[in-house]
């Protein structure tokens, strides 16, 4: 009986053969199948990717980059490190090509290989990884650096290096090679703040990137690396030695030849002088940085991280007059503050400016605080007179007064109650600074109008029209007091105050540009008869007279003096200053320091005119001089004692002649029926 298989469905030469059941093949078609689904999901799901990394843009990065602001030379004068990144981007084409190699050589050789990921540097990384079972081994790219510095943390995990390199691919699908590297050279840390070629080579050596030497730029490829190891600031050895690898490595990449290398490496490295932490003109920087957001509305996250080129008109040279005037003046045991502001009146341009003494001890900025102007507010009183027909030569009367104003009375007094006890003229009330002749000039004219006249010349702080507004009891800042003076120094014409030129972004397209337009506020006449008058305290006797053997050229100006706050304010036609002295909180002040702003004043305009030329006020059309006697204010004889010659607005000038000094007429002989003697008769009466 022949032997029954066991399984009768299949033949026993299929079982024997060791070929597939029908129901293993069953189970292998199957498998086949699922392995191709499978295969087919894979390769849609990298088709996707591959899509979603070529269609949807990369996330946007905050690119911070450092903001320069610029003086009036075009210089810079300060970096803002917003976020406490420096960095300015700029193109590959202005790197240095040994800079580029460099980094090729150390970092990444296959970069213009690869497409994102190097298949063996990942291979060696992850054999290292396993076998010291820890993440060790970056085996990063240059494209997976930009992308862990521009996307990701740099924490190590798998997870993370996952990402980096889906970033990675992502970037080589969406930009060129050249544009990744130019943007990992820009973004990478250089060490001490500096991210981004530019801004290391200016951190280190003081220049632009594309003027560094070949040392110097494989000196710089190597600090990435390590940065707090290899800054040459921190330990010069350690970067040299980091170099010598950098140079090694461009031999074995085939960029240099071991010759090159040698010449290299005794190429001198020059590092940037150490520069003070002392910032110039701070109350400036401080000033323009706000402007910028209120006057041009920039916003503060542009300004401070944007890249932003700010130019201003802060004249270096005037600045550092500024401050060796105040460091010179100002006594070292005090509390005493100063503020000073220097305008261009042709122009409106702020040169220069001085917010108190130590900016690290107090960043409130003075020339913008309101104190006391005291008699330096009297001109804007006299421009009032004189665009309403006073002249020069106007007579007041000036002795201790009583003036009853709606029922109160008013008792203004003389510095040290000193008064002249007869009619003095507008000239001798300026160079004197009368009060009495001012009050009273104030209250026939009208209140008004010297409120309505300083607000026309530019002072913005409220003023109300009080009998003691002619004193100077309203407050006022430095600046505003600059700029009213500027008005007159300019010839009646107002420009305002610029501090920022232009405002430029990281591309050079331009943000904000100032537009000042110069508008007449006086008459040119009023203006120059006005300068004229305010040249008077210089003369002996003068409030300012101390001060001018310091001067070497025609200045115009006015004292101010309160309890608490001592001013002087003045100009020539190139610059119009104003100094303010005081305590911040109320103190009163001695004579000896209510005599600094003066002296502050006149040093600062002669060291802040060294090499410009001698100006002399124009005069306008419309002016016309005469010799007037000071005691009456009439066209002066031969006979008056005193004569001076005075300027008017043409019109104003006086017309009558001294009548107190006509001068002497012989006395008229009687008259007589009597015929003429002749000559024989007279000489023979003389030898009787």
């Amino acid at each position: 009986m022949a032997e029954r298989h066991p399984f009768p469905s299949l033949h026993p030469d299929e079982t024997r053969r060791g070929l597939p059941t029908r129901r293993n093949r069953s189970r292998w078609i199957r498998g086949l199948r699922w392995t191709l689904y499978g295969l087919g999901a894979a390769a849609a799901g990298v088709a996707a990717f591959l899509l979603y990394a070529w269609l949807v843009p990369l996330p946007k990065v905050p690119d911070y980059q450092t903001t320069t602001i610029y003086s009036a030379d075009g210089q810079p004068l300060y970096d803002l490190h917003g976020q406490g990144v420096h960095r300015r981007v700029i193109p590959l084409s202005e790197m240095p090509r040994t800079l580029i190699e460099a980094t090729l050589a150390v970092e990444d050789r296959a970069f213009y290989r690869h497409f994102g990921l190097n298949p063996k540097g990942i291979l060696r990384a992850a054999w290292v990884d396993l076998k010291n079972r820890q993440l060790r081994q970056g085996a990063s790219t240059i494209t997976q650096q930009l992308a862990r510095n521009l996307y990701l943390s740099h924490d190590k995990t798998w997870g993370r290096k996952i990402m980096e390199a889906l970033y990675a691919l992502r970037l080589e699908m969406q930009l060129s090679k050249d544009e990744i590297l130019a943007m990992y050279l820009n973004h990478i840390y250089y060490g001490e703040s500096a991210y981004g070629i530019q801004a290391a080579a200016e951190t280190y050596f003081g220049k632009h990137a594309r003027d560094l030497t070949p040392a110097e730029a494989a000196l710089l490829a190597g600090i990435p690396k390590n940065p707090s190891r290899y800054s040459p600031l921190r330990d010069m050895n350690a970067a040299k030695q980091r170099q010598q690898v950098v140079l090694q490595a461009m031999v074995d990449a085939g960029y240099i030849t071991p010759e090159e290398k040698v010449r290299i490496e005794r190429m001198p490295i020059q590092l940037k002088p150490e520069e003070k932490n002392k910032t110039r003109a701070p109350y400036f920087l401080d000033y323009i940085l706000r402007e910028a957001q209120e006057k041009y509305g920039i916003d503060p996250g542009l300004l401070y991280n944007g890249g932003l080129r700010i130019y201003t008109t802060l004249d270096p040279k005037v600045q550092q007059a500024a401050e060796q005037a105040v460091n010179q003046w100002m006594p070292d045991d005090s509390q005493l503050q100063v503020a000073l502001a220097a305008i261009e009146p042709a122009t409106g341009a702020l040169r220069a400016m001085v917010g108190g003494r130590d900016y690290r001890q107090s960043q409130y900025n003075r020339a913008l605080a309101l104190r006391q102007p005291g008699s330096s507010f009297k001109p804007f009183l006299y421009l009032a007179a004189l665009e309403n027909g006073w002249s020069a030569a106007t007579l007041q009367m000036s002795e201790p007064t009583v003036f009853t104003i709606a029922s109160q009375t008013y008792r203004p007094r003389n510095f040290g109650d000193q008064y002249p006890n007869r009619p003095i003229t507008m000239r001798e009330a300026i160079r004197t600074s009368d009060n009495i002749y001012a009050v009273k000039t104030h209250l026939q004219l009208g209140m008004e109008k010297l409120a309505e006249t300083a607000r026309r010349l530019g002072v913005e702080s409220p003023l109300k029209p009080l009998p003691s507004l002619a004193l100077g009891s309203m407050e006022v800042t430095p600046l505003e007091m600059a700029k009213a003076y500027a008005a007159i120094a300019g010839g009646g014409k107002q420009a305002g105050v610029t501090a920022i030129i232009q405002i430029t972004d990281a591309n050079g397209r331009i943000l904000a540009q100032a537009k000042p337009v110069r508008h007449a506020v006086t008459s040119p006449q009023a203006a120059f008869v006005l300068t004229s008058l305010l040249q008077a305290p210089f003369e002996p006797g003068g409030t300012a007279y101390r001060v001018r053997h310091r001067l070497s050229r025609p200045v115009a100006g006015k004292t101010g003096t309160t309890d608490y706050d001592a001013w002087m304010v003045g100009f020539t036609p190139q610059l119009s200053t104003a100094v303010w002295v005081g305590y911040d909180q109320p103190q009163k002040l001695t004579t000896a320091e209510s005599r600094l702003a003066a002296a502050i004043w006149a040093d600062f305009m002669e060291q802040a005119h060294q090499g410009r030329p001698v100006e002399s006020f124009a005069v306008p059309d419309g002016i016309v001089y005469a010799y007037v006697d000071p005691q009456t204010g009439h066209l002066a004889t031969p006979y008056c004692p005193t004569v001076t010659l005075e300027v008017f607005i043409a019109g104003t000038e006086p017309t009558e002649r001294c009548s107190i000094h006509p001068g002497r007429t012989p006395p008229a002989e009687p008259p007589t029926s009597e015929t003429p003697r002749t000559l024989w008769q007279r000489l023979r009466d003389w030898f009787r």
